[in-house]
């Protein structure tokens, strides 16, 4: 799945940049690339909001929701982001636990050039669901960069964590967490060199909640540098929230929250 999609990815690129907004047909090619013959109903109990333009394509801020009420006997597990007119269209995937109640996450994600972002679900048997919205950006993938390699690998990994307070155990609780990282997708360019710069970046973040799994999320260099995650979860009594974040060089950062009524 995600080897087909990043061999079709600079065909992708070119054909989205030759258009002035969000392509609708590329859709139907992302969709066949990861979800191939596999049926996605289009429903209300997913939802994505972000800015109709956003001031930067290297950080545009969205924010997906799961209405777990809403959707009766459907229990959705899986939620993948899909921007689909980037180089490397899956920004990101999360797995979901029971902890989270009603999902919601604000995050951060790069964009390319104009393009729908598609929020699908995968629930426990298998069946896709999906929300999309049109986002208006650009530049957020590739481009020239120069940077001070020492002072990048001298901060990354440096995680911040942090619960809202007073924390009101068995209701909806708001998680913070930031991770400084480059984020380097392997198509930016060396201002000096005019080669590519390799790839460098987070890569999961696997949060617990008094040892038990709360949240993992599969990020992608479609999320942006330094990445964020803010979502809600239901503390059912005073713990100790953890995450423990890999990236693609076989690095691990950890971080704990004591989480106090």
């Amino acid at each position: 799945m995600t080897k087909l999609s990043v061999a079709l990815s600079l065909s992708f690129a070119f054909i989205a940049n030759a258009h002035a907004e969000a392509d609708p047909k590329l859709w139907p090619v992302v969709k066949e690339a990861f979800f191939a013959k596999r049926d996605i109903q289009e429903v209300d109990f997913l939802n994505v909001d972000g800015p109709k333009r956003a001031e930067s394509g290297a950080q545009v801020p969205i924010t997906i929701a799961y209405n777990k009420d809403a959707a009766k006997d459907v229990v959705i597990k899986k939620i993948y982001v899909i921007v689909d007119a980037n180089p490397i269209q899956l920004a990101a995937t999360y797995h979901l636990t029971d902890l989270l109640g009603n999902f919601q996450v604000a995050t951060r994600i790069r964009y390319e050039t104009d393009s729908f972002v598609h929020i699908v679900g995968e629930d426990t048997n298998g069946k896709l669901y999906m929300t999309k919205r049109e986002i208006r950006a650009a530049g957020g993938c590739g481009g020239m960069v120069e940077n001070d390699e020492s002072a990048i690998r001298a901060v990354a990994g440096k995680i911040k964590l942090n619960v809202e307070a007073p924390t009101k155990f068995g209701t909806p609780t708001a998680a913070t967490f930031n991770i400084k990282h480059i984020m380097r997708t392997g198509l930016q360019r060396d201002l000096v060199s005019q080669g590519y710069v390799p790839a460098f970046y987070i890569n999961k973040a696997a949060f617990t909640y008094n040892g038990k799994p709360l949240l993992t999320v599969d990020v992608g260099v479609g999320t942006a540098e330094d990445p964020y995650f803010k979502f809600n979860f239901v503390p059912d009594a005073a713990g100790k929230l953890e995450v423990t974040a890999t990236d693609n060089e076989g690095k691990s950062f950890v971080h704990e929250f004591d989480v106090k009524g």
